[in-house]
């Protein structure tokens, strides 16, 4: 196909002036719309003047007309405008690249100024061939698409969270070094989101992301954000093999490896605080794949990019005081042919709603180390089972098909420090069994959701033991 003509009705114009100059060189009739139209103007560009009903032109030119150019790309969505009108006047030019996209057979549809040069250079060669406008008319499409998908989003109704039909929408952000395996391809791909997340992150150093990198540290940042206080997070296979709180950061780092040293070889860090200097002189002594912090100093870059591969990812926001009550956001999962989502377990952990259920009772100090322990065991995989002391881990067990089986593995990973700690459950215990495998550490208490129909034979273990036992009425089962 022999491109005669060209409109070009823009509101990114980056690069137009050169590629209308293109246009022209290579014999082609250009004609603007709009701004795109005074832009070219004012550079002393001669185009043709399109009737003053444009629209209505281009409706009837992508009817009837063949072998031209239709150069178009829509305004951003701004979810913080209070008017969705000013946004929905392109949902005309939606429709336009839509009907553009649809006839490939004979005309070309550009949406993005990064494809302007190819384009010259392939019309310049003759090669406009018919696979060629197919792959721009795809990318128009999806473009167009997801423009839709964005206003439908804004001016739906926010009580509707599980619509009958779900489109969505996300733009790629990297294709990534590979899949879960070496052998699979992956690519990230992003919604607009202003939280403070794995979307919204900024690699700073080191080798391109993989997938299990991303999944791993996805998980790193959501876990630190349950903390208010100065926190270490250390993750491995998206479950956390440490994690501790402490002004002095270089402490928290201490105690969250002081749990596990031998899980977080070839893990991520994540820190709810600016990383500076003697953290990361500690972090660098050990082979981790992914850092994450709000910030960085300067010298600590300096110091952690001694190591080429590292991953710095600057996560902006986190550690802010995060307030989500008045929405609650979504979680999604795929699976074979489908998606299931839900709400984030963003529910809000409240102490005095507890109920001690044993004869002795924890002290201020201990329901302080409580919610700190359930708040790791939130994010350990089920079941799950962490031990603390304070506000630091001292023994992780979960991923197991039964609790005592946690139970056990977190004990072992503790072992003598785990006496005089606390023992928190993500679910209720079925059987008294998992806290009688911890018997012999003389734990101080156990804080767990209960709800089980043997919840008299657990609390009876708990006396037996002459620890205290708090019932949250809250479970946070992670699969």
């Amino acid at each position: 196909m022999k491109i005669k003509s060209a409109i070009l009705n823009t509101w990114n114009n980056k690069g137009m002036v050169e590629f209308a100059e293109g246009l022209l060189n290579l014999g082609i009739e250009v004609r603007g719309i709009g701004e795109t139209a005074k832009l070219l103007s004012k550079d002393h560009i001669k185009v043709k003047d399109l009737p003053k009903d444009s629209f209505s032109y281009l409706y009837e030119m992508l009817d009837s007309i063949e072998d031209f150019l239709f150069v178009s790309n829509l305004e951003p969505i701004d979810p913080l405008k209070d008017e969705m009108k000013e946004t929905a006047k392109d949902f005309d030019r939606a429709q336009l690249i839509k009907l553009a996209a649809k006839n490939y057979d004979r005309c070309a549809v550009l949406i993005d100024p990064e494809d302007y040069k190819d384009m010259l250079n392939t019309i310049s060669k003759g090669e406009l061939d018919l696979r060629y406008r197919r792959r721009l008319a795809s990318k128009a499409l999806n473009y167009a698409i997801r423009y839709e998908i964005l206003l439908s989003s804004e001016i739906s109704d926010e009580e509707e969270k599980f619509p009958d039909i779900l489109n969505l929408s996300f733009k790629k952000a990297e294709d990534l070094r590979y899949g879960e395996n070496y052998h699979q391809k992956a690519a990230f791909y992003i919604n607009d989101t202003d939280e403070p997340s794995i979307a919204s992150a900024k690699q700073i150093h080191g080798k391109e992301l993989s997938y299990n990198n991303i999944m791993d540290a996805n998980n790193a940042i959501e876990c630190v954000k349950e903390f208010d206080d100065p926190t270490i997070v250390i993750m491995k296979h998206a479950t956390p093999t440490g994690i501790a709180s402490s002004d002095d950061l270089v402490l928290a780092w201490r105690d969250a490896f002081a749990t596990d040293i031998y899980s977080p070889f070839g893990g991520i860090v994540s820190v709810n605080r600016e990383l500076e200097e003697d953290l990361a002189e500690d972090l660098s002594k050990l082979f981790l794949e992914v850092v994450i912090a709000p910030s960085f100093k300067e010298r600590s870059i300096e110091i952690l990019g001694r190591r080429k591969n590292l991953i710095l990812l600057e996560v902006r926001g986190l550690g802010d005081d995060l307030n989500f009550e008045e929405e609650r956001r979504l979680d999604f999962r795929s699976v074979s042919g489908g998606l299931s989502i839900q709400e984030r377990d963003d529910a809000k952990m409240i102490p005095d709603e507890w109920k001690v259920v044993t004869d002795k009772r924890p002290s201020r100090e201990d329901i302080e180390s409580m919610v700190f322990g359930f708040k790791c065991a939130k994010w350990v995989r089920s079941n799950a089972i962490v031990f603390v002391k304070e506000k630091r881990t001292v023994g992780i067990g979960g991923g197991q098909t039964s609790r005592v089986d946690s139970s056990w593995i977190a004990t072992q990973k503790g072992k003598g420090n785990i006496n005089d700690s606390i023992m928190a459950s993500d679910a209720f215990f079925p059987f008294r069994d998992a806290i009688d495998v911890a018997k012999e550490f003389k734990i101080r208490g156990i804080v767990q959701p209960g709800g089980s129909i043997r919840d008299n034979e657990v609390i009876e273990a708990a006396n037996e033991y002459g620890v205290f036992m708090v019932f949250t009425g809250q479970r946070c089962f992670r699969h």
